[in-house]
């Protein structure tokens, strides 16, 4: 059986619902916003119940944009961010299980009447992600593109980010959680179906992910969270014994000739708090928070990141590039996640 039709049987056939779940790798720990809560109200109990996430892929600043969703299974995030694009927005599914994508396209229209549009600004299609050029999807075409705990599953994790990448709009972004190892998976787990629709033995050690990505035209990947994953089977907890789990959220900005280190120009920027549910503070990254009115310095980088994205409007962008100063001295450097010897032993969320 290979890879896909492994995880074909497990998500379309094993699963039943998200209560079957062995480990939290696929759930969702983070505290929901309250801004979020009405929506998630209105998505179709069958929708939601069939919710395999492992992190809360919520990017500010989106109405209005077409984003496209790689693994959107049975569509939870795919409605969600059908509310707060708007009408005017649209989000496209891809999902290789027919199981599941039977289930997101039943409620297209569903979904349109509860959030008071005239016509369905969703749209589904079933494909694998590593192979988006066999689908009718425009170059240049996304302003975001978003993936919740799929890339592990898929066994040609680089051929993902670069269809990304080839995807999105210059100044577009990729905006996705996934699981990670901190350090690579033995080949003898590498088969273990029950580990992989778990989403463990497909994860990445983090430092060969980073390497992908930038291989992709992703210069400068960038943390927005992570947590260490629990793992509820005391079965699955022996197999992968030693080894440490996470749950990470990036942002990849498509920005040509980002530079590979932090640099200083002396550049600042000014957050405006014009960003809906974000009046105080915008997070660009986990260790780069931007309160409202108060001036920033930052790298090159970040300068370039706010200025060339969805984000400019919402920015006072002070400085040029005239003059180099070395290394930024508020970049952050080192392993990505927490330390620890294998991932804690607490209870799945599910």
């Amino acid at each position: 059986m290979t890879v896909h039709e492994s995880v074909k049987e497990y998500y379309g056939k094993t699963l039943g619902g998200s209560e079957d779940l062995k480990t939290d790798a696929c759930c969702t720990l983070d505290d929901t916003p309250d801004f979020l809560k009405p929506v998630l109200v209105k998505i179709h109990p069958e929708v939601a119940g069939r919710y395999y996430g492992c992190g809360l892929v919520l990017p500010e600043a989106i109405s209005g944009l077409r984003i496209l969703d790689l693994g959107s299974g049975a569509g939870r995030d795919v409605y969600a961010l059908a509310a707060l694009v708007g009408e005017k927005g649209s989000v496209v599914g891809v999902d290789m299980t027919p199981e599941q994508l039977a289930v997101a396209r039943e409620y297209q229209q569903y979904h349109a009447e509860v959030f008071g549009y005239a016509t369905p600004n969703t749209e589904f299609h079933q494909g694998y992600i590593e192979r988006l050029d066999e689908l009718e999807l425009a170059k240049n075409s996304f302003d975001l593109i978003v993936s919740n705990c799929v890339l592990n599953l898929c066994p040609d994790k680089g051929a993902v980010l670069r269809e990304a990448y080839r995807l999105l709009k210059p100044g577009g972004e990729m905006y996705f959680s996934d699981v990670y190892a901190d350090r690579r998976i033995p080949p003898a787990l590498l088969a273990d179906p029950v580990l992989h629709g778990e989403c463990l033995s497909g994860a990445l050690y983090w430092n060969d992910f980073l390497v992908l990505a930038k291989a992709a035209g992703f210069t400068d990947p960038r943390l927005v969270n992570d947590r260490p994953l629990g793992i509820d089977s005391a079965e699955v907890q022996a197999k992968v014994e030693g080894i440490g789990f996470y749950s990470a959220t990036w942002r990849l900005f498509k920005i040509a000739d980002l530079e590979p280190a932090e640099e200083d120009y002396g550049q600042s920027v000014v957050y405006r708090g014009t960003i809906d549910q974000h009046p105080g503070a915008l997070e660009l990254d986990k260790h780069q928070r931007m309160a409202t009115g108060e001036r920033v310095a930052v790298s090159g980088n970040t300068w370039r990141m706010l200025a060339e994205s969805r984000f400019a409007s919402h920015f006072d962008l002070v400085g040029d590039r005239e003059i180099h100063r070395g290394i930024f001295k508020g970049g952050e450097s080192g392993l990505p996640f927490d330390e620890g010897e294998g991932a804690p032993s607490v209870s799945a969320c599910c």
